[in-house]
């Protein structure tokens, strides 16, 4: 079970909590179609059997060992053109709750991943829903490697195989942390705090400002990251100009 207390206005006030589903963004997203559920309701499971990632991937985790969990936003307040923005606070709340825990090696990978050096700890799935020209409904998943520390990947990591704790970490009061800072980062956000949140994304971006090898339509190039533009685009410099790349159109090489 999952009782928490989190100090936030909204967010993970109201937790819904399954022993098992396929996809906790599933959940949500039927919550939403069922009735009104309230902005920062969470639905959190120790086992999720149909866990999909960016690009379709599937999300391997073991369960009861680590965060599994979908927050509900309403951000009307974003038009359809803007959803980086939320990418972005999202990213940075999940990163200010970890950062006390794995200080300087911990970066977010463009778009959303949570890394630390070059192995991955987490992801992040937004799905949002349109009203009109804006974002009526945000489904945020988040899927957080803790207490695991066998994986089938090399390049996959976790909490307690950073940062190991005698009897591994308290999965309720990490989301309670986790809720805390989303809410403050959100809260940014929704106050029209865009350039801080920017600099803030920027300088915990994973390989910005260095030279690393990048796969484009199965051709690898050096480019370095120079930023992101308003729509969530990474900006690359390569061979003396800056291109522009969208979500799937460049990959990054992490085996150099």
């Amino acid at each position: 079970m999952y009782k928490i207390y989190p100090k936030t206005l909204f967010i993970g006030q109201k937790i819904q909590y399954l022993p098992s589903c396929q996809s906790t963004n599933d959940e949500a997203s039927a919550l939403i179609a069922q009735n009104d559920p309230p902005e920062g309701l969470i639905v959190v499971t120790d086992q999720q059997t149909a866990g999909r990632g960016q690009r379709g991937n599937v999300w391997e985790a073991k369960p009861g060992q680590n965060l599994t969990f979908s927050l509900i936003l309403k951000p009307a307040f974003l038009n359809a053109t803007e959803q980086f923005w939320l990418n972005m606070a999202v990213s940075l709340g999940i990163y200010d709750a970890l950062q006390p825990l794995l200080t300087s090696q911990l970066r977010v990978k463009w778009p959303n991943d949570i890394y630390v050096g070059n192995q991955k700890a987490g992801g992040i799935l937004i799905e949002n829903m349109l009203q009109g020209y804006f974002i009526g409904w945000s489904i945020i998943g988040v899927g957080l490697n803790v207490n695991q520390t066998e994986f089938q990947y090399s390049t996959a990591t976790s909490l307690q195989r950073q940062w190991p704790l005698p009897n591994g970490y308290d999965l309720p009061g990490l989301l309670g942390t986790l809720t805390e800072k989303l809410e403050q980062r959100y809260l940014q956000l929704r106050s029209g705090q865009r350039d801080l949140l920017k600099i803030n994304y920027l300088q915990t971006l994973y390989r910005y400002q260095e030279e690393h090898i990048f796969e484009r339509e199965g051709s690898r190039f050096r480019g370095t990251i120079i930023g992101i533009d308003a729509t969530g685009r990474l900006a690359l410099a390569e061979g003396g100009q800056i291109r522009y790349y969208a979500f799937k159109e460049i990959a990054f090489v992490l085996d150099e």
